[in-house]
């Protein structure tokens, strides 16, 4: 006598289950790193790199060329007035005009290029929106690129930022007290 066993369909059965379980979580897994990749632009790279190399000369000669000059410069933020302070000293003739770049490392639409007018004798000034809490890429320059000042600042960490050309005595941060 054969006796008839009742089976179950097979989606009660574990085992076809099992089995689809590693396929579905590489799909799901590839589709959250393509969308990753797209949704996220790192902004890092750029296009011109064989010509940034080329002229890492010419950004050094800027740098002797503040040296000669004996620049030294402190940046404020006012937090009152919306407005950037420079104070800019130095042995030669101080230019009429200065222009200020605060870059962020690592995203582009945060970054800031100010153009800062004389006020007082080695005083500029321009209104400027606060740069928000990180680390910053400062560079001040007079209008023809001649020469060059560079830091990095630390906000809100640092209230002020003192630059000094390559070769002179860096001052140290100043510090915000609370």
């Amino acid at each position: 006598m054969t006796q008839w066993v009742k089976s179950k369909p097979w989606y009660r059965e574990p085992w076809p289950w099992l089995l689809m379980a590693g396929p579905t979580v590489v799909v799901v897994a590839s589709a959250i790193t393509l969308w990753m990749a797209v949704s996220s632009d790192d902004g890092l790279v750029v296009d011109d790199y064989y010509k940034r190399g080329l002229g890492i000369n010419q950004t050094l000669s800027r740098d002797q060329a503040a040296l000669k000059l004996g620049y030294r410069a402190t940046l404020a933020w006012s937090v009152d007035a919306g407005r950037m302070r420079v104070t800019l000293t130095g042995a030669a003739e101080l230019p009429p005009a200065l222009h200020l770049r605060i870059v962020h490392p690592t995203l582009p639409d945060m970054d800031q290029s100010v153009r800062l007018a004389r006020v007082d004798a080695g005083i500029y000034e321009a209104a400027a929106a606060a740069p928000r809490a990180g680390r910053w890429l400062v560079t001040l320059e007079d209008e023809s690129r001649s020469w060059r000042l560079t830091g990095e600042w630390q906000v809100p960490q640092q209230r002020e930022l003192r630059l000094a050309a390559s070769g002179l005595s860096d001052p140290a941060p100043v510090v915000r007290k609370e």
